[in-house]
């Protein structure tokens, strides 16, 4: 296990730097000089050049890199160009919002996916299971963007209970808070529901079905201990991976929501960056997605072996 855990590490430590090459290149090459955006378009050319000589922007690319990469590695990722702040309060501020935003939704898809997969997949063929199925199946059927403008109309605009976009600190009242992440959580939620109800539900019906829920059965054990510890456990391994998959999409398709909402989170600072050639900024935000990604995955695949002990002996054992 501990050289399972080592081999995963060493994976995603690879992952981020093959993404920060990749990401740093891309961004490099854009067609926007650093210095005329720091300076402004009408700066004379010799201040130009003596500011690029300073931030060694005529150095090779590969030096350019290993400069940014060891500043990132301390949580130093330069100077937003725009907003003339260091990138890092701003970043770690916006990456503070969107995980709240992302793990609260994560915690409410996971429960509530789970809890419908297993209450369609006991009800199977019967009207429940149609009604599940087809209510979860809007929620990705409809573009995400769509479901925003809905929750806007009827619970901001027509209903009035909830503010329409904006964010409130924590430090302003748990009341105030909630009502400002209600929203885009509830969008969330919806529009990735289906991936883990219909999932677990195929799962739920094929374990009902095997001979050692069978076993259970004929040994008289009450019906809710053979659902809950005898098939449940097994039926949420594949789950667990699109979980994992589902909170690096939530990360990944948040700026929609995040724009949307005006919510001042990780995703707008990606869509700000790239409206106003930020590549600093840019660069440091795509990089914590991808870290957040990749640790999400690793998170799953140790959690996969842990509740499938077939997989945590047989590794062991290789």
């Amino acid at each position: 296990m501990a050289a399972f855990i080592l081999r995963r590490f060493v994976l995603v430590i690879a992952v981020l730097v093959a993404v920060s090459m990749l990401v740093f290149a891309i961004t490099t090459l854009l067609p926007a000089n650093v210095a005329y955006l720091i300076l402004g378009q009408f700066a004379q050319p010799d201040q130009v050049k003596a500011l690029e000589l300073k931030l060694g922007l005529n150095d090779p690319i590969w030096q350019q890199y290993l400069r940014w990469a060891s500043g990132a590695v301390v949580g130093n990722f330069g100077e937003s160009t725009m907003m003339n702040r260091p990138v890092g309060p701003l970043l770690f501020d916006a990456l503070e919002r969107s995980l709240t935003l992302a793990l609260t939704s994560f915690v409410l898809i996971a429960t509530i996916g789970i809890l419908l997969g297993v209450v369609a997949a006991l009800s199977h063929n019967r009207p429940v299971d149609h009604v599940i199925s087809v209510s979860t199946f809007l929620g990705i059927a409809v573009p995400e963007f769509f479901w925003a403008i809905v929750v806007i109309l009827v619970f901001g605009s027509l209903l009035g209970w909830l503010p329409a976009s904006g964010y409130e600190p924590f430090s302003s009242g748990f009341w105030t808070w909630l009502q400002h992440i209600i929203a885009p959580v509830l969008t969330l939620v919806f529009g990735h529901l289906a991936h883990v109800s219909r999932l677990t539900r195929s799962s739920m019906i094929e374990v009902m079905q095997s001979p050692y829920v069978m076993a259970a059965r004929a040994k008289g054990l009450p019906e809710r201990v053979v659902i809950f510890h005898h098939a449940l456990r097994n039926a949420l391994l594949p789950s667990i991976t699109v979980l994992a998959l589902d909170f690096g999409r939530l990360m990944g398709g948040i700026v929609v929501i995040e724009t949307v909402f005006a919510y001042p989170g990780l995703g707008r600072l990606v869509v700000f960056s790239i409206e106003n050639r930020d590549l600093p900024t840019l660069q440091a935000a795509i990089l914590v997605i991808a870290a957040v990604y990749a640790v999400a995955n690793s998170i799953a695949d140790l959690l996969y072996m842990y509740l499938n002990p077939k997989l945590r002996y047989g590794h062991g054992t290789s």
